[in-house]
């Protein structure tokens, strides 16, 4: 009985919920729906969405068949060349990190004459540390780019 009852609980609420639908178009042409019926309201028939998962489409269906086809070789090539691009974009970022970072170092240890203000001090401090993390981020990019090829 004790597990009986919690059980009939927990399978009443998990019944899907339904109420009639009504519709109305007024002269100014605005639709309103409602779940109460009212003058000049019509009651719509609305049958259950089926609660199945929608259907998964064929690789065949996924692909068209005049698609262009791209050899293995002419593929090896494109995937080397574009990993040839991607390391020179993260040697170069490389250096901008090594740059920025310097440029903070030499930031937070120099206080300028116009920065009498703190605040100002900390906000180009923080630009700096904003330039490093972003340098940081297009890196972990990058090498995550370059992991993902073939």
């Amino acid at each position: 009985m004790r597990i009986t009852l919690p059980i009939l609980f927990l399978l009443l609420l998990s019944q899907g919920a339904y109420a009639d639908i009504y519709k109305r178009v007024d002269e100014n042409g605005h639709v309103t729906y409602s779940n109460a019926p009212f003058k000049g309201a019509r009651k719509l028939d609305i049958s259950p969405i089926p609660a199945s998962a929608p259907p998964k489409l064929k690789p065949s269906a996924a692909t068209p068949q005049n698609f262009p086809r791209v050899d293995g070789e002419t593929q090896k090539k494109r995937d080397e060349s574009r990993r040839g691009i991607l390391e020179q974009e993260l040697a170069a970022e490389q250096k901008l990190l090594e740059e920025a970072r310097k440029a903070l170092a030499e930031g937070e240890a120099v206080r300028l004459g116009g920065e009498r203000n703190y605040q100002k001090y900390l906000d180009r401090v923080q630009g700096l540390k904003d330039n490093v993390t972003l340098h940081e981020k297009n890196i972990e990019a990058l090498n995550k780019e370059i992991a993902g090829i073939r």
